[in-house]
């Protein structure tokens, strides 16, 4: 029951704040199921993933618990900190003290893409969006405090994925969630997190719709052989995907 509770707090489908009208297009009302669905960005709510994206994160955490898969959970890009939340809430009420969940963000939302950048990237122009994606990473902590969730098992990795990614002292992944949009932060985050998920662990890409972070997925798996680790499209959802690392 306190997980069911904490996805519908983080969505909010408690209080149905409306989307934000982004972009100049016309503000609309709340819609339960597409907020369920994770298909519009919450002007309040602490993540866009909505029910569905929340329900895969448990997914994977309780197959890799039950079969004891080492790691840790990591999300790049986080915006309000919502999936990390729950992540932080399942462990916490699973009482599961040995897994830490990183919290990887800009905390300045998208960077300007210049010339030598992905040509989608360029087109997207995904900064224009800062105002509502450039959540600071004061915010974020100030978000897993409400839920009484801001402790030893959290820790934050700020900067660009290309500056802290490198060097995280992250030793071994169980769940790895991208969500940067972009195809040099998709790039980035398999390039330097991919080797570090435990075989049977999980990787979840939610923004797969994105044509330069599809772009991105498809190049790295090709490269590194990983056609035999199928992907599976999330049900219900956004358009995200995930697969299992064998």
């Amino acid at each position: 029951m306190y997980l069911d509770l904490l996805k519908r707090a983080l969505t909010n489908l408690i209080y149905e704040d409306p989307p934000l009208p982004l972009l100049g297009q016309e503000p609309k009302g709340y819609d339960d199921d597409v907020r369920r669905s994770g298909h519009d960005w919450p002007s309040a709510a602490h993540t866009m993933i909505g029910v569905v994206g929340l329900e895969t994160i448990e997914s994977c955490l309780d197959q890799v618990v039950a079969d004891e898969v080492p790691g840790d959970f990591v999300e790049a890009g986080v915006w309000r900190g919502g999936a990390c939340i729950f992540a932080r809430g399942y462990l916490k009420a699973h009482g599961i003290d040995d897994r830490t969940v990183w919290v990887a963000d800009s905390f300045e939302g998208f960077p300007v893409i210049g010339e030598d950048g992905h040509p989608n990237d360029r087109q997207y122009e995904f900064h224009r969006l800062n105002d509502a994606v450039g959540v600071s990473e004061a915010a974020v902590r100030a978000n897993f405090a409400k839920y009484d969730l801001l402790d030893h098992g959290v820790r934050f990795l700020p900067g660009w994925f290309r500056d802290s990614l490198p060097a995280a002292p992250i030793d071994r992944i169980a769940v790895l969630r991208l969500d940067g949009d972009l195809y040099e932060s998709t790039r980035d985050t398999l390039v330097h997190l991919y080797p570090k998920v435990s075989v049977g662990g999980y990787v979840i890409v939610d923004d797969y719709l994105i044509p330069q972070c599809r772009e991105a997925v498809h190049e790295y798996r090709a490269e590194h052989g990983l056609e035999a680790e199928p992907i599976e499209q999330i049900p219900g959802g956004n358009g995200g995907i995930y697969w299992r690392r064998s």
